[in-house]
Formats: C-alpha cells, sequence, structure tokens
C-alpha cells in the first residue's frame, strides 16, 4: 500500500493539500511498516487544478492524508481512486505510523475557500 502526505519542507502536514512544498510518498509493507519514503514535487497552483492526483495514482497511491482540503481536489483524487482522509497535522511519519495502526480517520470538513486558515492551533496529531 501506499501513502501520500503532502508535507512542508520541515516533513510537518501542510495545512493545505494545494499549497504544500511536495508530498511524502509512504509505501507500507504487508507487516504494516514503512519500508521507502520518496519525495514528490508539488506541482504549481491549486492542488485541485493540478496534475498531481494523476501523478499519485500513476505511482499507486491509495490513500492521502491531509490537513485542509478543498471538495474539487477531494473529488478528484477519489476519481483518481486515492482515500481522502482529511483533519492530520503534525510530522508526517508520525501520521502516517498512526494511520497504519488504525489510530486516524477522516474528519470529514472540507475547505470552503483556499486561503482559509484550516489549523485550530493545538498540537495534535490528526481529527479521530
Amino acid at each position: 500500500m501506499k501513502i501520500a502526505v503532502p508535507v512542508t519542507i520541515n516533513n510537518q502536514i501542510d495545512e493545505h493539500f494545494g499549497h504544500c512544498e511536495s508530498y511524502r510518498v509512504y509505501t507500507i509493507s504487508e507487516n504494516n511498516l514503512i519500508t521507502h519514503q520518496e519525495t514528490i514535487p508539488s506541482p504549481q497552483g491549486c492542488g485541485c487544478k493540478s496534475n498531481i492526483a494523476g501523478v499519485l495514482a500513476a505511482l499507486d497511491v491509495k490513500i492521502m492524508l491531509a490537513g485542509g482540503m478543498g471538495d474539487g481536489a477531494v473529488n478528484v483524487l477519489t476519481q483518481y481512486g486515492i482515500q481522502v482522509v482529511r483533519g492530520c497535522s503534525g510530522d508526517a511519519t508520525a501520521v502516517v505510523e498512526l494511520f497504519i495502526k488504525g489510530g486516524i480517520h477522516d474528519n470529514g470538513i472540507s475547505c470552503a475557500q483556499h486561503q482559509q486558515h484550516h489549523g485550530d492551533g493545538q498540537d495534535h496529531v490528526c481529527n479521530h
């Protein structure tokens, strides 16, 4: 299984999927261990209008763990067979490890505007 996470330069989950520095793609073994990581540069522009969904799908990514994301991006990723889990924050690797242990679920909240602030000021890993 492969999981993608939009990240900042210091491996923190970006508050908004379409504005991240890059995407970290984690390969997960059958034993639920991270066996490989790779970094995919973020395309310029809005996440829902970029080609990132196709790029990630071509890499066989099945899950996107993200902070905030608009409905357009959710729809595009879903069309490519990528399940979206919103409401995540903190260190990307820690969030992936918590997800594969079953500790994270989608918060169901989409961003109303691209400029909207998505964090709640709390130092947490994910809404679950």
